[in-house]
């Protein structure tokens, strides 16, 4: 060709460009001609391989992280670098910091609680891992309760004792066998509440073992306390002190209620709770009630769930699932018994209906995934040790307690089976706005599949997430390539002549459009 130019170079541009590439076209459809059908059968076969491997992944990261990794990565790196976000402008500015408040917001809606009705973790937790060889807590939630125990049951103080010295690095130990080591070497100097404390949660492997440990436990932290309580004010350190011996104190009179509840006791674990909620009123931060609830519950003395639920049931005061279920229960507790959709869609709804309906709807709103563990739509699993409210794993920890005494009510799951999706149509938009409580936070997610064992449980998710753009053509590009490649292996030669005719038309124009130019 470039001895051609050289030949003909009086001729003009337009011409000379035409003549090129009507010889590209010709090496193009020379190359075309010679290539075999076993090549187009390879090549769409290779496609759909490739894009079926990238919807796998696609799909694998949407179920793990909730998010498009395709999108991800084009608005966190390729926007940047092809000039999508100008940091000079001062609207760009303002929209960073607005989303650090969001931010800062979301970080603070997703606080998460220490779950008041945990499970033992030697009695229970580690039995169910002994029989079915799964792990039911997550490193996350371990690592969080080692965070609280060091929070509770230690202070500056305790260099001064050494098997307080002990048991300050035991708490921060990350090996159960090392933690209970320390645990006896501390008990070998004294007795020592909270060695008592992590030797009948990790340790022992009964709740009768784990009440003994807790009541020589109540000795020794009873008389730390009393001791503590008459140096409280000779400084700060010893005010620090007699913080951490009532936090310690308080901790394992609520154990030995759970204890006693566990065994069958619950009028004796219903009095250690009255007790202590009368003893220390301000050491709210473990949520006794929730625990003096669930046992009331049991014992079907709804007066008294009432009078609770009266206390706590406050708009100044932190809701849970507790509170707005078991306030729930209690109105269909009323009703469900003579409930029929079918006369009601006839008659309306009674008073006393629409009261037990709005609190199911109140319910649902402030954790929307509960209903489908009470309606067994869906399998429990051992609760978390902490929880984040309004979650999966709040609604898990209710339903694992709570199934029992929504079945002993006669009618009130069949009353929440036929009201409870009616909450949505009332919240189209639950991350924009609520209706009752705040919008939904948009954190429970990530939050949640921290804490819970995703391993064997999917995560509940609220609102549902509809499927990225990249998922749904990744899955079009696979279903499309995989159809080649089996049309061109039953019909090679037929498809490709369809190819080559499809690369003419193809080549055909942009060719004409060159030569006009």
């Amino acid at each position: 060709m470039t001895k051609l130019c050289k030949m003909l170079p009086n001729m003009r541009r337009p011409f000379l460009i035409c003549l090129y590439s009507f010889c590209v076209f010709l090496v193009v459809s020379m190359f075309l001609n010679t290539l075999t059908p076993k090549f187009y059968v390879a090549l769409t076969g290779t496609s759909s391989l490739i894009s079926g491997l990238i919807l796998i992944f696609e799909w694998w990261y949407f179920r793990k992280y909730g998010t498009s990794f395709i999108e991800q990565v084009s608005v966190s790196h390729l926007r940047p670098l092809l000039g999508g976000v100008d940091s000079s402008s001062p609207s760009n500015s303002n929209a960073s910091n607005g989303e650090a408040d969001s931010s800062r917001q979301s970080v603070s809606e997703c606080k998460v609680w220490r779950n008041p009705l945990n499970l033992f973790r030697g009695a229970e937790y580690n039995r169910y891992t002994w029989v079915t060889g799964r792990e039911p807590l997550t490193y996350y939630d371990m690592n969080l309760s080692a965070q609280d125990h060091q929070t509770f049951f230690t202070c500056d103080s305790d260099h001064l004792r050494p098997a307080d010295a002990i048991m300050q690095k035991a708490w921060r130990e990350r090996n159960p066998q090392a933690r209970i080591s320390a645990a006896h070497e501390a008990l070998e100097l004294e007795d020592c509440a909270t060695a008592y404390i992590l030797l009948a949660e990790e340790e022992a492997t009964t709740i009768m073992e784990a009440e003994r440990l807790f009541k020589q436990a109540l000795k020794a932290g009873e008389g730390c306390y009393r001791r503590s309580q008459q140096l409280q004010h000779h400084g700060t350190q010893y005010e620090a002190q007699h913080r951490r011996d009532t936090n310690v104190l308080v901790y394992i009179k609520r154990r030995l209620a759970m204890c006693s509840r566990k065994l069958g006791r619950t009028r004796e674990a219903v009095k250690m709770m009255r007790d202590l909620m009368k003893e220390f009123p301000l050491l709210s931060m473990f949520n006794i009630h929730e625990n003096l609830l669930e046992s009331l519950l049991e014992l079907q003395n709804y007066a008294d769930v009432q009078a609770v639920l009266a206390k706590y049931d406050d708009i100044s005061l932190p809701k849970s699932a507790t509170i707005c279920y078991t306030a729930a229960l209690l109105k269909a507790r009323a009703v469900s018994d003579k409930f029929s959709p079918e006369a009601a869609s006839r008659r309306g709804l009674s008073t006393a209906e629409m009261n037990a309906v709005e609190a199911i709807h109140r319910a649902v709103e402030f954790n929307p995934h509960v209903p489908k563990y009470l309606l067994e739509m869906k399998s429990l699993i051992l609760p978390p040790e902490h929880i984040l409210k309004r979650g999966d794993s709040e609604a898990i920890a209710y339903a694992f307690f709570h199934l029992q005494h929504w079945k002993r009510v006669e009618g009130a799951l069949n009353l929440l089976h036929c009201t409870w999706e009616g909450t949505f149509r009332m919240i189209p938009y639950p991350l924009e706005k609520g209706h009752l409580f705040y919008p939904y936070p948009i954190c429970t997610e990530t939050a949640d599949r921290e804490l819970l064992p995703t391993v064997f449980h999917e995560v509940s998710v609220y609102p549902k997430k509809e499927l990225p753009f990249f998922i749904l053509f990744t899955a079009g590009l696979c279903s499309f390539t995989a159809m080649l490649a089996l049309l061109t292996h039953q019909f090679p030669e037929l498809m490709g002549v369809f190819a080559k005719a499809i690369m003419s038309r193809l080549l055909c124009p942009s060719l004409w459009r060159v030569s006009r130019e």
